[in-house]
């Protein structure tokens, strides 16, 4: 089993962890209308890239959200970075 560093508890089985979205992916603005395509593209079309990504993970046991920078060839986890200054339990 894999295990990744939460920027918050420390090194973590793969499970308590939920991928969250692709880092710079920017949600639609709903307060305008937005076409079926475009708010398909935005929930389904993924950059996926092969090597080096940053994506938003979350931490189910702290429920908290950050960034990880891993590689998706090995699977190697590269970067972890907290989004919020500092964690309250």
């Amino acid at each position: 089993m894999q295990q990744f560093p939460c920027p918050y508890c420390g090194l973590r089985n793969e499970t308590e962890f939920h991928f969250a979205a692709e880092s710079g992916k920017t949600r639609p603005d709903t307060n305008t209308p937005i076409d079926d395509k475009h708010w398909s593209d935005y929930l389904y079309q993924n950059y996926n890239p092969k090597g080096t990504s940053k994506e938003v993970w979350m931490h189910l046991a702290c429920r908290e959200v950050f960034l990880m920078t891993r590689d998706t060839v090995n699977m190697d986890v590269l970067e972890v970075q907290a989004l919020r200054g500092e964690h309250h339990d």
